[in-house]
């Protein structure tokens, strides 16, 4: 099966979207220390780019859970692979995570901190697709909706493959 691959979101689109979300994290915690914490792998080029864009002092963390294997549609069960280093209690959290559809693997990562009591929990993604939501959470800051669509690229993997690639894609079985 050939796989092709249709340009989204370019990579000078993502840029500007990302200065945009670290603008308005610099006004909503101004005067304060940020702690950005990172979902694993898919969040890596979105979360190192949007750190660099921040003014503030931005201290991280990363957390691997998946739910998707090698397939393009949620298995329905969530493996934590690697969990926090760093206490987070009465620290100002932002999970970045690179997309959510489902919401399951968000869901579960956001009661998991809450538990752990910080100061106060945001939700950061690159895109939302708001018509595949099943658990109950909406993301704080949003670079992007997109539809209903398979996508790769700007850490978004298929089966591991086109991470790398600057901008974000929709992949195409023929």
């Amino acid at each position: 099966m050939e796989e092709i691959i249709h340009e989204l979101l370019s990579e000078e689109v993502v840029a500007a979207k990302i200065e945009e979300i670290a603008q308005q994290i610099d006004r909503d915690y101004a005067g304060k220390t940020v702690h950005m914490i990172c979902i694993l792998k898919g969040s890596i080029f979105f979360f190192s780019e949007l750190a660099k864009r921040i003014k503030l002092p931005v201290t991280m963390d990363f957390m691997s859970a998946s739910s998707y294997g090698n397939g393009t549609e949620s298995s329905g069960h969530l493996e934590i692979k690697k969990d926090l280093d760093e206490p987070v209690d009465g620290r100002d959290i932002i999970v970045v995570e690179d997309i959510i559809d489902s919401g399951h693997t968000l869901s579960l990562i956001k009661k998991i901190i809450l538990a752990r009591n910080p100061a106060s929990l945001k939700l950061c993604t690159l895109l939302d697709k708001p018509d595949r939501r099943e658990a109950d959470i909406e993301p704080d800051y949003t670079g992007f909706v997109i539809p209903d669509e398979f996508v790769v690229g700007y850490g978004l993997d298929y089966a591991q493959r086109y991470r790398n690639l600057p901008y974000i894609g929709v992949l195409e079985f023929k």
